[in-house]
């Protein structure tokens, strides 16, 4: 089973509200299931953003379910948190100089081409609400799932302890995020970082 398969059969299997299918639908005409993760680091490659979704899930679910607790919840949010880089990321190509010959060689690289700039988490959960309604810990987890990378975070912006400390499921989200970012998905980039 390829990485779209997955991420349809988990979907399909746990995601049962209203608008569920019509969100499919539409991420079937982006480029969600073939685009990167990033521009350069974890899973800047082909299909690295649902690859990140998946393994998102996977941490969420395997660390941090509680018996009693909602899967539909779990699997929105690990399987959509980033749904604000369908259609974001632009590929190319650079020179790079080959450190062993001295040649410059071209080298895959990513682009941001954000024609909606409307933030990260904020932008998913908009996208998403636009087919099916957010239970408030759901949006809160997505709108937060960044933690201190959050350009709001960075910025000065102290809602996120808020957040942190009123929905633990914002908080289960982070570790997953971070997780399957630094530790599961290291090494995964088709791009050279320099």
């Amino acid at each position: 089973m390829n990485y779209k398969e997955e991420f349809i059969a988990i979907f399909q299997e746990h995601i049962h509200r209203d608008g569920a299918e019509a969100l499919l639908a539409w991420l079937q005409t982006t480029d969600f299931f073939t685009a990167p993760a990033s521009t350069r680091f974890h899973g800047a490659c082909e299909c690295g953003l649902v690859m990140h979704s998946l393994n998102v899930y996977k941490v969420l679910c395997d660390r941090h379910y509680t018996e009693g607790e909602n899967m539909e919840s779990y699997a929105i949010c690990a399987l959509l948190h980033d749904l604000c880089k369908a259609n974001f990321y632009k590929p190319g190509f650079r020179n790079v100089k080959n450190e062993q010959t001295g040649a410059w060689e071209k080298v895959p690289t990513y682009t941001v081409a954000d024609a909606f700039p409307y933030g990260h988490g904020e932008k998913s959960v908009y996208l998403i609400e636009r087919f099916l309604r957010l239970k408030p810990a759901e949006a809160v987890a997505i709108r937060w799932h960044m933690g201190g990378f959050d350009d709001s975070v960075r910025g000065g912006s102290f809602a996120i302890s808020e957040a942190y400390d009123n929905y633990p499921l914002a908080v289960k989200l982070h570790l997953a995020d971070l997780e399957a970012t630094y530790l599961l998905e290291k090494g995964t980039s088709a791009v050279h970082r320099r």
